[in-house]
């Protein structure tokens, strides 16, 4: 008896490290995952404020330096938030618990869904604007500069958040998902088993 309980608690121990680190290499990934993206936003915005700066200072009217405006404007707030998130995504800690691995990636999912319904608000806007275009006479030319600022930069961003989502999705779906399925409440009801 005494035997077969130190075998059950060394092989509590290796299986529960096993875990730890197949948790942990999940978190990092996501981790890495996260600083890409946010390098790629961050890429997107530095080209867009570099290449609009120049576009503002020579366009050869108001609807093209509405346009390039609004994309410097834009971009500036992509850059502050890029910058943060990856650095938050290097900070980040991957020793989580399974629960709290299980939060941060429906946290991270969730993000990304939100933040593609915000670019199709930003996509409508742009729409209206253009609208509003036709009808304010006085202010067209930066209502259709504005406006198509924002169905570009709105639309990049639907595509980005989409794509964001995707991978993590993906991710999860293959990883983590099956490691969940194989937990189930034990035949006494009083906690859990893993299936091998």
């Amino acid at each position: 008896m005494k035997r077969s309980l130190v075998v059950l608690m060394l092989f509590s121990m290796f299986y529960s490290m096993r875990c730890s680190a197949q948790f942990d290499e999940y978190n990092s990934g996501r981790h890495k995952v996260d600083q890409k993206l946010m390098i790629g936003l961050g890429s997107w915005a530095s080209l867009n404020i570099i290449g609009s700066g120049i576009g503002w200072a020579t366009a050869p009217n108001d609807e093209m330096k509405s346009f390039h405006q609004m994309n410097v404007m834009w971009n500036t707030v992509n850059l502050g938030l890029a910058i943060p998130g990856y650095i938050k995504s290097r900070r980040a800690n991957s020793s989580l618990n399974p629960a709290e691995t299980l939060e941060e990636q429906r946290k991270t999912e969730t993000v990304f869904l939100f933040n593609a319904g915000l670019d199709l608000a930003y996509i409508s806007g742009g729409l209206l604007l253009r609208s509003e275009a036709k009808s304010n006479l006085e202010k067209s030319a930066a209502y259709k500069g504005f406006g198509n600022s924002l169905l570009v930069q709105g639309g990049f961003l639907l595509v980005f958040d989409w794509i964001a989502y995707g991978i993590h999705r993906s991710r999860s779906k293959k990883e983590l998902q099956p490691f969940f399925e194989k937990i189930e409440i034990s035949d006494s009801g009083l906690g859990l088993k893993y299936k091998l």
